[in-house]
């Protein structure tokens, strides 16, 4: 299982997938907002969204956990 993590700290502006979709690698699954810019969040590997740990709105900090992947 590969987890997709946030590169840095920032808020949850749109959840791109929903869980038991597929995704491709290098497909955004979240965007970041943060310093008012929008960071997109891509997934490493192919694979069917298992888990999204957070919702649109949500504080995330460097290396939290944002989406699974399997």
């Amino acid at each position: 299982m590969a987890t997709v993590q946030a590169s840095m700290a920032g808020n949850v502006w749109k959840v791109l997938v929903a869980e038991g979709e597929e995704v491709k690698a290098g497909q955004d699954v979240v965007i970041l907002e943060s310093m008012k810019m929008e960071i997109p969040i891509a997934a490493e590997e192919d694979g069917t969204v298992q888990k999204i740990h957070v919702s649109e709105g949500d504080f995330v900090n460097e290396a939290d956990r944002l989406v699974d992947v399997e």
